[in-house]
């Protein structure tokens, strides 16, 4: 028996290209996902206006439309995930659609089978993300060595009392952080769990930001207390934790 197509995860793919629309309708429709296809940014507005999308197949080489404002503008009102395609060549085209929020990228030409394997990835982690999101909205604050984290607030506080300014991204990553003491984070999680928080956190600015966050929280940003690198693995929160609820 045939799965209920109501129940499977809905997937839009935006492609000038009529071959590469049949293409991934037709194989990720026979692998238990529903599918629609468009070929401009309109109809894409369109659908995701009456429709519920899980994941966008998103080309950025468009004739006479720009892929890349059409990502800046979804990702500033959406967090649905993005799987952007691009050229063999367009190592820039991939570097700035990764800046702008795309999760993944994937080149032309490319194997279905690697498509449907890359949105698969993708769901899981969104729906992983989705169960942390959850439960980090329930909380108000972090406390650690005198330090308070207000999450509703986005503000810091001092053992002292006294406010400390943030950027987003300092926020994020602190967020990111205190919500998962005590664990090694590699750069990938910490820039998947940073996302939870609006971030805006890249993957080549994650050790500047973290540089400016110890210089804000640590009493010897030389030798720190609270963010500890780990050599080749990542970064560890080194702090008892309390969660406020």
């Amino acid at each position: 028996m045939s799965a209920d197509p109501t129940l499977q995860p809905h997937i839009l793919a935006l492609d000038d290209d009529p071959a590469i629309r049949q293409l991934v309708s037709d194989y990720l429709g026979s692998n238990e996902l529903r599918v629609t296809t468009v070929a401009s940014g309109r109809e894409l507005a369109a659908v995701m206006a009456r429709e519920t999308i899980d994941l966008l197949v998103l080309d950025l080489r468009l004739n006479g439309e720009d892929g890349m404002q059409i990502a800046r503008r979804l990702r500033e009102s959406s967090t649905i995930p993005i799987l952007m395609l691009t050229g063999l060549a367009e190592e820039a085209d991939r570097v700035m659609g990764l800046e702008l929020g795309a999760d993944d990228y994937l080149t032309k030409p490319f194997s279905p089978r690697e498509l449907l394997a890359r949105i698969r990835a993708l769901l899981r982690r969104a729906r992983a993300q989705a169960t942390v999101a959850d439960a980090i909205a329930k909380v108000r604050a972090y406390r650690f060595g005198g330090w308070e984290l207000n999450v509703g607030l986005r503000k810091l506080k001092s053992a002292d009392g006294a406010s400390v300014d943030l950027t987003n991204g300092e926020f994020s990553l602190l967020a990111a952080f205190v919500s998962s003491p005590q664990r090694i984070l590699s750069r990938d999680q910490l820039l998947e769990l940073s996302r939870l928080h609006n971030a805006e956190v890249y993957d080549r600015s994650i050790d500047v930001q973290i540089l400016r966050l110890r210089r804000k929280i640590e009493a010897d940003p030389a030798h720190p207390r609270f963010i500890r690198t780990e050599r080749g693995a990542g970064y560890l929160f080194d702090a008892a934790v309390e969660v406020v609820r």
